[in-house]
């Protein structure tokens, strides 16, 4: 989309009309103001892109069964979290979490999340100073109503169901949503499962980080087939170590935070090998490196946003760029708005806002997009 024909002399002219093409139909959206390109910011035009493509979003159906938002390049983000989850101590209160991994934004800003060492999975509504238990929630085992150490969830809206990796059972559950619910169903047993991730065909993609692979599941199957890694723990192009969480885009490419191997890798679908698409140049903290990284979003540009764990910090990392840049955190480890102490989960909702999993301060963080 080009701006630029924004740009008048006139003083006359107080309306433009935006024509945008979304999917097989066409927008046109009235831009008003006094002095026409005056009150229309970038912040203005990075909000009105994202908006743009959450239609074409909801129109054609996107990854991980929600809308996944056109973030501008030139989008910036309060600099100050606010705490939307969490926050108040290391405890199971319904207003407190422990060790809080994974994440989910839903479409209405409802924010689910793997609270692990509480074993459940609670979700925070927009405002809400308290959360609610939605599975799990009575104490660590091996029942269908327990969890051992929840990793990560995702929702998927076709069945209205809750997705869970039940870490130390080794096994991803199903929840149903509705009210009455008291037990999940085993979806795939027997895999040290860490991230999930959900594609547009109905798949599901799941994170194996003791044998170091990725594997696809059509939902409701019980055989996977390994589209990551599973060449053994290393280095190479063709190896994983330590995968933790993973991302599908519409054409089956997987991407996985290789965590200590400090990069993102990229994984067409049949392909052989991955692209280092982020760090891979050993453990750091210069922008063109990663330490320990783990949660993470791909908009559909194919630009990265990473939770570089150990170091503390947020990096936009932009497709086909050497480095990334900081755009939260970096400001050493800690507990104040402005810091993290080893970040998990990382989502963005339709808005283009961000959310963290600031796991050691038991939180999860808000950042505004600006």
């Amino acid at each position: 989309m080009n701006f630029s024909n924004f740009h008048t002399s006139s003083s006359s002219v107080t309306s433009v009309l935006l024509v945008i093409p979304v999917g097989l139909v066409t927008l046109t959206v009235p831009v008003i103001s006094s002095t026409l390109i005056g009150a229309v910011t970038s912040s203005v035009l990075a909000k009105l892109l994202i908006f743009t493509y959450f239609i074409s979003s909801s129109i054609s159906g996107g990854p991980r069964s929600t809308a996944i938002p056109n973030i501008p390049t030139s989008a910036r983000w309060s600099q100050n979290g606010v705490t939307v989850a969490g926050g108040n101590g290391r405890e199971k209160a319904t207003n407190q979490l422990m060790d809080p991994q994974g994440l989910f934004v839903d479409d209405d800003q409802t924010i689910v999340i793997s609270d692990m060492s509480n074993h459940r999975i609670v979700q925070w509504k927009k405002g809400e100073i308290n959360g609610q238990v939605i599975a799990g929630g009575n104490g660590g085992g091996n029942r269908l109503d327990q969890f051992n150490q929840p990793t990560d969830v995702v929702i998927d809206k076709e069945t209205d169901s809750l997705i869970i990796c039940d870490c130390k059972n080794d096994r991803v559950v199903r929840w149903l949503r509705r009210s009455g619910t008291t037990q999940g169903e085993i979806f795939i047993d027997t895999i040290a499962c860490w991230g999930l991730g959900m594609g547009d065909q109905r798949n599901l993609y799941v994170s194996d980080p003791k044998k170091d692979e990725v594997r696809r599941y059509p939902i409701g199957g019980k055989n996977g087939t390994i589209v990551a890694g599973g060449n053994g723990k290393g280095p190479g192009l063709n190896q994983l170590n330590s995968p933790n969480y993973i991302f599908a885009n519409r054409q089956q490419t997987v991407y996985a935070s290789d965590s200590r191997n400090h990069r993102v890798m990229k994984w067409h679908k049949d392909a052989k090998e991955g692209i280092a698409v982020a760090g891979g140049l050993g453990q750091g903290n210069a922008l063109t490196q990663l330490s320990l990284p783990e949660g993470f979003f791909v908009d559909t540009s194919g630009n990265l946003y990473i939770a570089d764990s150990a170091n503390n910090r947020v990096l936009r990392w932009l497709q086909a760029a050497k480095q990334g840049t900081v755009i939260a955190g970096g400001n050493g480890e800690g507990s104040a708005v402005n810091q993290f102490h080893c970040q998990r989960g990382l989502f963005f909702d339709r808005h283009g806002n961000l959310y963290v999993v600031d796991m050691t301060n038991q939180r999860v963080q808000q950042f505004s997009i600006e």
